[in-house]
């Protein structure tokens, strides 16, 4: 029989969708499953990136230019403008989703047996993107005990070899909702500049910081021109994960011309969706203030919820919409799967992340779930209550 090829068979399922037929038996079964497992809000997608898709008249659906339209990567580079992030069109690439910004990034600027150091917990597809160009991840542990917060200098530094190429960080953190501080950018600046090293940030959060933090991006630093690499996606911002955009941001020339031969390949992002996404850009900044204060009080809710479980230990997220928490079992995994397939409350249950999948240690987070706050308070409630019985039940 022929056989599949070694990074075929390296390749990690995602901690996220791997629960999914056990969601789906308990439904099946009449069970009510709340999903705090994925990142997909229930806010609305803003009306004005809708009707730009149902009201075109369009005639020929052709292939949109391998970069993006000019018109959407000009609008976008204004959007960046009003955030303090001063680029042109010709600094941007759309591509289909964020993820294909990461596999073109990670592509441009590495070689098979080359090393990329990333803080974990990271989002689980880091590892998939780099095992799929042959490339070593290499973690520096971050701790719930301090929130996730940028681990040492040090730490970073005894890292380093030859093989490096570059630091990638989500900013803020899927899935630890940690915001990164000017003072921890900073750092980071120092030694990637220092080593000569690519610096990538995921900043697709970046509208979503609470408690009066602001976003720190690595695009708006002096003396990162030549190594910020900024990957962006319009999925979280307007609550249109299926629209399948994201950009590619960098000031780094040679880079950017890189990235185009691997858009090129691929032809094009989705016309309609491209359409849809420049549309959003006239999205008024109230629709973001309602939706921050929303998520804000979900965290809230989730973290003062979860707080009262005994042997429980949550991290407090500053952005992003998600959170880590610590329970007092061994193998969350095996509960996440229990939960589902064993277990209900009032003929209802809940769906987890198993934190395990967000780190390359073997061993780390073991004992953490990834919960996602994309349901509204009372349902977040409900879910917590939920856990909390489920605890009880499982440890018995």
């Amino acid at each position: 029989m022929p056989s599949i090829s070694i990074k075929g068979n390296s390749m990690p399922q995602s901690p996220i969708r791997k629960l999914v037929p056990y969601a789906e038996n308990a439904k099946k079964k009449g069970v009510k499953v709340f999903h705090l497992n994925i990142g997909q809000p229930d806010i609305k997608t803003p009306k004005v990136a809708l009707d730009a898709v149902k009201n075109n008249a369009i005639k020929v659906l052709s292939y949109a230019r391998s970069e993006g339209s000019e018109t959407y990567r000009t609008k976008l580079a204004n959007y960046y403008a009003n955030n303090d992030i001063h680029i042109k069109a010709n600094n941007i690439i759309a591509t289909t989703g964020g993820s294909e910004a990461l596999l073109f990034t990670i592509g441009s600027i590495t070689d098979p047996g080359d090393e990329i150091i990333i803080p974990e917990p990271f989002y689980a597809n880091y590892n998939g993107f780099s095992i799929a160009s042959g490339v070593k991840v290499v973690p520096v542990i971050s701790s719930i005990d301090d929130n996730f917060a940028l681990p040492a200098i040090d730490d970073f530094e005894k890292l380093i070899t030859p093989k490096t190429k570059a630091i990638l960080i989500c900013n803020p953190g899927n899935p630890t909702g940690y915001l990164y501080s000017e003072e921890e950018i900073q750092k980071l600046k120092q030694i990637v500049v220092k080593h000569d090293l690519f610096l990538i940030a995921d900043e697709v959060y970046r509208e979503f910081t609470y408690d009066g933090e602001k976003h720190n991006s690595v695009m708006a630093l002096e003396g990162l021109e030549q190594h910020a690499i900024m990957i962006d996606s319009v999925s979280k911002r307007y609550s249109m994960c299926g629209a399948r955009i994201g950009c590619i941001v960098s000031k780094n020339e040679t880079f950017i011309n890189t990235a185009i031969k691997f858009a090129q390949a691929r032809l094009s992002p989705p016309t309609y969706a491209l359409l849809a996404s420049e549309a959003a850009l006239d999205t008024p900044q109230s629709y973001f203030d309602e939706v921050i204060e929303e998520y804000e009080e979900r965290r809230n809710t989730l973290v003062s919820e979860l707080q009262k479980i005994d042997g429980v230990k949550v991290a407090n997220p500053k952005g992003a919409f998600y959170c880590i928490a610590e329970l007092p079992i061994e193998n969350s995994e095996d509960f996440a799967q229990w939960i589902l397939e064993k277990f209900n409350h009032n003929n209802e249950t809940v769906m987890v992340a198993p934190a395990g999948g967000f780190y390359s240690t073997k061993g780390e987070g073991k004992n953490q779930v990834r919960i996602a706050y994309v349901l509204n308070k009372t349902d977040l409630k409900r879910c917590v209550e939920i856990i909390k019985f489920a605890l009880e039940q499982y440890k018995n």
